[in-house]
């Protein structure tokens, strides 16, 4: 599972937090001595990240909640994830291309020299 090290004298163990080749894949210094303490604040890391996500909560009833005195501190939750962006682009790409349509006041010619030839 994980490699232990000795660091300032007290066993850490190194683990992998998510399997499998995720973008997400981060890797923490697990101190053996405080890993309950270190799990239940991983769960409020999480915990914290749907909440930001929530779009039923607001940012500050979220700072409210996790008692962040910045808002800065809880917008470090709001990053959106590569797999976020990937599940998006590719709703993108699946819609159907809208047809191009300008309003019938502009010239095409003016139209094909702001936005280039085939617009």
């Amino acid at each position: 599972m994980g490699q232990g090290a000795q660091v300032a004298g007290r066993q850490l163990d190194v683990r992998k937090r998510h399997d499998g080749p995720s973008p997400s894949c981060c890797w923490s210094w697990r101190n053996t001595a405080t890993a309950p303490a270190r799990a239940l604040h991983d769960l409020r890391h999480t915990a914290a990240k749907r909440m930001a996500r929530d779009p039923e909560l607001k940012l500050h009833e979220v700072q409210t909640i996790l008692r962040h005195a910045h808002i800065s501190t809880t917008e470090l939750y709001t990053a959106v994830g590569l797999d976020d962006l990937l599940d998006k682009l590719g709703a993108y790409y699946a819609r159907p291309v809208q047809p191009v349509s300008w309003p019938t006041q502009y010239a095409a010619d003016d139209i094909e020299a702001v936005f280039g030839a085939g617009q």
